[in-house]
């Protein structure tokens, strides 16, 4: 990306005549280059983002590190850091090289969906319930990628909208996880079970907290997801079908976690499950109150999203 932003600053002319760092220079320095030049800026700015964001290939720090993480920089890492990756390809990369996007966009388009359906199938045979939302986290980023670089106004709003969303459902579940190993001692979905006959109050924080994930309509992450297949399918129908296809392997992943983990008989009898702190109890409200509340009014989020939408769709012209 440095690369490509020297480059950008060798091509650029200020007001006063000088080459410049400022955003505007740099943006009008990429739209006077030609296709073959843009080409190259769009790669190496996309390639850095697409790190950390990440998309598929370029994915393969994220699920080792979700891991290993403690929770507080895992939920760090996939609330709050990812999105800058995504910030940087609506804010940088769209309006630097639009025909470099033309050119390359459906690539990248296609890496993004390839990512959902890839990390969304790893995610299905995971024990570890960390990893699987590691996995998880990797394929709904993914979908956020190809809105976004649809270009559309729908998936740049869809992208503001799920950005969010996935920041708040993420940080539930890296919580849920991180309670499920300290009341039990492990985070193996084949080692839990019955958790909800030992504590109903947490049963029902994880079901609001994994139906937000799943995108489940009235919850946060309904709107946004909505969106974005709507921009892929602006783009084309044939990706807007796979793209739709985390939709059901989403719940397929997250309904069978929470089979495993809260429902049927417990497993081990040492595995005693008791009430939860004060703390966890009160962030897990804070959270399924901001998934449904966001969900029943989105909003609340696209009123403050609309006008850099707007601002960003004329730049793209």
């Amino acid at each position: 990306m440095l690369v490509g932003l020297v480059y950008l600053y060798n091509h650029s002319t200020s007001l006063a005549g000088t080459k410049s760092w400022a955003i505007q220079d740099l943006i009008n320095s990429g739209r006077s280059l030609a296709e073959g030049q843009q080409s190259i800026i769009f790669w190496l700015i996309f390639i850095a983002f697409a790190i950390k964001m990440p998309i598929f290939p370029f994915h393969t720090w994220q699920p080792d590190t979700y891991v290993t993480a403690p929770t507080q920089g895992t939920m760090l890492l996939s609330g709050i850091m990812a999105k800058m990756g995504t910030f940087g390809v609506m804010k940088w990369l769209l309006p630097i090289v639009p025909l470099g996007i033309e050119k390359w966009g459906g690539v990248a388009i296609g890496l993004s969906i390839a990512g959902v359906i890839y990390g969304s199938c790893i995610a299905i045979v995971q024990k570890d319930y960390k990893r699987l939302i590691a996995y998880s986290s990797f394929a709904h980023v993914g979908l956020i990628g190809a809105g976004i670089l649809t270009a559309t106004a729908q998936g740049l709003q869809g992208a503001m909208l799920q950005m969010v969303a996935h920041g708040i459902n993420a940080v539930g579940l890296f919580l849920i996880a991180d309670i499920l190993l300290r009341h039990t001692g492990t985070r193996d979905m084949d080692k839990l079970g019955g958790i909800r006959s030992m504590n109903g109050n947490f049963a029902v924080l994880f079901l609001i907290v994994m139906l937000g994930a799943v995108a489940l309509p009235l919850t946060s992450g309904f709107p946004g997801e909505f969106l974005l297949i709507n921009g892929v399918f602006q783009f084309s129908a044939t990706a807007a079908a796979f793209a739709g296809l985390s939709v059901i392997l989403g719940a397929v992943y997250m309904l069978r976690s929470y089979q495993a983990i809260m429902l049927g008989e417990r497993k081990d009898s040492h595995n005693a499950f008791g009430p939860l702190d004060g703390s966890d109890k009160a962030v897990l409200i804070i959270i399924c109150a901001a998934i449904i509340g966001f969900g029943i009014y989105p909003k609340a989020i696209t009123d403050i999203a609309e006008p850099a939408v707007k601002a960003l769709m004329q730049n793209l012209k």
